[in-house]
């Protein structure tokens, strides 16, 4: 149905902002939509399909196992209660209650943010360490005397401190104590990959729908057997007669298996569809076989053209610390024109988004990744014009 949105009274926008879930993230390569597809069109049995395109996923991130979850959040849920109930079946079948449980999960108060809700939607207590002044990143002792023995894992989330995941690891690893990172938003680089397993990262969620350009409701988690597999188990659907289950061996431990089936966990609500397994696998593939230095020139040369159509109406600058995700600052005089600007472009023909975090300090960002081939050029020309008139 090319006319789908149409049918639902809905206009098509452009895409100028990046890989924001509020905006449906990237639009789907032809060959990861070609494998959901063909994915749909037979049955599977999910827990087979996880376990297989996992050991590739634990490949491709130098991880000892895998799971695809439904986005990164859901990823950060599932890594709480793995954190907090193990390999229990009666602590899996408690959660989110966690009354009586050792739940607490140690985070840098500089790592603080939205998705800290994700942690506690599996009954974890969150535990802040660090001082608020200058939102400094907490030192080695001040995580050490954090810990208790109701402490079962230290959160990080990367990109948002330069305080060293490899301290947070040491620390952690001292008192037997796992860390989960949100590496949510830190692909490309395709090295990105194996960073934080490499650094001693005992779980690590990941995004499908932005940086893999995966589906949306995608995701990764990897990290450790055992994590990965209590994961799993509070995951995926546990309808199964207690003398007929039989998981995968290389997702679930056999051990595990011999005392019953647990029941249904906090993470059903959370379930992944064969089509997102395959579609998020599809894209992975697709995204270790990428050319970076290529898709970084791509997306530089459609930053530089809508930079030289409107340079001479507004400041303008290309941020570049990210090679492989350059973005574009407008500067405009007072943060009125930004927002003025920004609701114009939402509700032209067709609507554009662009980025609105810094929009009080009169700044619009652009960022070229979601951008189709020729769209950088609708975008410079209806700025241009828009900026053009008189306020």
């Amino acid at each position: 149905m090319a006319d789908v949105y149409d049918a639902l009274g809905l206009r098509p926008a452009i895409n100028a902002a990046g890989t924001l879930t509020r905006l449906s993230g990237c639009a789907l390569p032809a060959e990861v939509a070609e494998a959901m597809r063909a994915a749909v069109r037979s049955h599977v049995r999910i827990d087979e399909l996880q376990a297989a395109v996992g050991r590739r996923i634990a490949e491709l991130t130098a991880s000892e196992a895998a799971i695809v979850t439904s986005g990164a959040a859901a990823g950060l849920t599932l890594a709480a209660a793995a954190a907090i109930a193990g390999n229990d079946f009666s602590k899996m079948d408690r959660l989110p209650d966690t009354t009586g449980l050792a739940a607490e999960i140690i985070v840098p108060r500089s790592h603080r943010n939205g998705y800290d809700h994700a942690v506690r939607a599996a009954g974890a207590r969150l535990v802040e360490v660090g001082v608020a002044e200058r939102n400094r990143d907490p030192q080695a002792w001040e995580m050490e005397a954090a810990i208790t023995q109701n402490t079962v894992a230290v959160a990080y989330c990367a990109g948002f401190s330069e305080l060293p995941l490899e301290m947070v690891v040491e620390v952690a690893h001292r008192r037997a104590l796992p860390v989960i990172v949100d590496a949510s938003a830190t692909l490309p680089p395709i090295a990105q990959l194996t960073a934080f397993t490499t650094a001693g990262a005992d779980l690590v969620a990941y995004s499908g729908g932005k940086g893999l350009r995966g589906p949306q409701a995608s995701g990764i988690l990897c990290g450790r057997r055992e994590l990965i597999a209590s994961a799993a188990l509070q995951m995926l659907d546990m309808d199964w007669n207690e003398d007929l289950w039989n998981p995968p061996p290389t997702l679930i431990p056999p051990e595990w298996t011999g005392r019953g089936v647990p029941n249904h966990g906090v993470g059903r609500a959370m379930k992944v569809g064969r089509e997102e397994i395959v579609g998020l696998w599809a894209a992975l593939e697709r995204f270790v076989r990428m050319d970076e230095a290529a898709e970084a020139a791509r997306l530089l040369a459609m930053a530089r053209h809508i930079a030289a159509a409107v340079e001479c109406l507004a400041a303008v600058e290309i941020d570049q610390r990210q090679p492989c995700r350059p973005r574009l600052e407008l500067k405009l005089t007072v943060a009125d024109h930004a927002i003025r600007l920004i609701r114009a472009l939402e509700t032209g023909a067709p609507p554009i988004f662009v980025g609105q975090g810094q929009v009080e300090r009169g700044i619009v960002e652009i960022d070229p990744y979601c951008l189709g081939d020729g769209e950088e050029v609708v975008v410079a020309r209806r700025i241009t014009e828009l900026l053009s008139r008189p306020t």
